[in-house]
């Protein structure tokens, strides 16, 4: 289950290294899929621990009931996650990660099992505090990208041929920086699971992440990100806003700061939501009448929908799961 989960994250995360480059013709499809699977694997690989433990945070229930709840809420985020994906919607696979365990950890002991937590300083944990860090990042991602975006034009109102040739490797370079962000990110979301299983086994007496998980994770989210659908990459890279040069600097630049911020906070944000709201922030910015808002309520709309159905399906799975019991 956490092998397909990390796959899917991964496959939803499609477009967070590669949009940018495709959309600024910086880099073709097949190079910028071949260049998100490296620098996707590598921020995996050299991932912390502190977003693997918040998502630990999100349920309380019994090691013996743990096995079971996780795997409802996993298989919930995953269910969902993939319907929204293959329609090309950039879904927030935290978002149904949160809603699907909170849901299941609620059928499984009632709703004290749900951790609702809150924040230890600027630190997130529990569901509360994973769902403000999720809600803020992208606000900040927009607000930053178009500021980002403003201040770029003044610098460089005129980008002569030269200009554009340091542009095209500057985008490059911040295409790269997202890419490890999201590794680092949602790499550790599939890490903490894993753990969590693990220690709830038996199999290890301590929260700590295995480095074969740490691999294993970081190679199937970067087999994902690679593998993502052309539907959703086309979405984030022209359905929104298609920009230039600096419109691309300035979204990729605002994308990596707010989730290596997160990262290193311990919120386990949804980097496909910071990246799409970046890359909206700059074209209201710039040109709010060529932004395609139609698209974008959409995918809002998806978002909306995202906690409760997941958080459905979570706590139906366990039901579900009941009655296959009893009946056997």
């Amino acid at each position: 289950m956490v092998v397909c989960f990390a796959f899917v994250l991964g496959v939803s995360d499609a477009p967070n290294a590669s949009a940018v480059l495709i959309a600024s013709r910086a880099a073709s499809y097949r190079s910028a899929m071949a260049f998100s699977f490296v620098v996707t694997a590598a921020g995996g690989l050299f991932a912390g621990e502190a977003v693997a433990l918040t998502i630990t945070s999100l349920v309380h229930v019994p090691a013996a009931e743990l096995p079971g709840t996780y795997l409802a809420g996993g298989v919930a985020s995953l269910t969902f996650t993939l319907l929204l994906t293959r329609r090309g919607v950039p879904v927030s696979a935290s978002i149904a990660l949160v809603g699907g365990l909170a849901g299941a950890a609620a059928a499984q002991a009632g709703w004290g099992a749900v951790g609702w937590g809150g924040f230890h300083g600027a630190h997130p944990y529990g569901v509360i505090g994973t769902l403000i860090a999720i809600f803020l990042s992208p606000l900040l991602g927009g607000f930053a990208a178009a500021g980002m975006r403003r201040v770029l034009g003044r610098l460089l109102p005129r980008a002569s041929r030269e200009i554009e040739r340091s542009l095209r490797g500057a985008i490059w370079l911040t295409a790269g920086l997202v890419g490890l962000a999201d590794g680092s990110n949602d790499g550790q979301k599939a890490m903490g699971l894993a753990t969590a299983l693990l220690l709830a086994a038996g199999t290890i007496r301590s929260f700590s992440v295995p480095f074969w998980v740490i691999a294993l994770v970081a190679l199937v989210l970067a087999a994902g990100t690679a593998a993502g659908g052309r539907r959703i990459v086309r979405t984030v890279s022209s359905r929104f806003y298609r920009g230039g040069l600096l419109d691309g600097l300035a979204a990729q630049s605002a994308s990596a700061v707010v989730i290596l911020g997160a990262a290193s906070l311990g919120a386990p944000v949804s980097t496909s939501t910071v990246v799409a709201s970046a890359m909206i922030g700059v074209g209201a910015a710039q040109r709010r009448r060529h932004v395609h808002w139609p698209t974008v309520r959409r995918v809002l709309s998806a978002w909306a929908i995202t906690l409760p159905a997941s958080g459905v399906l979570g706590a139906g799975l366990i039901e579900l799961g009941r009655l296959v019991g009893a009946l056997g």
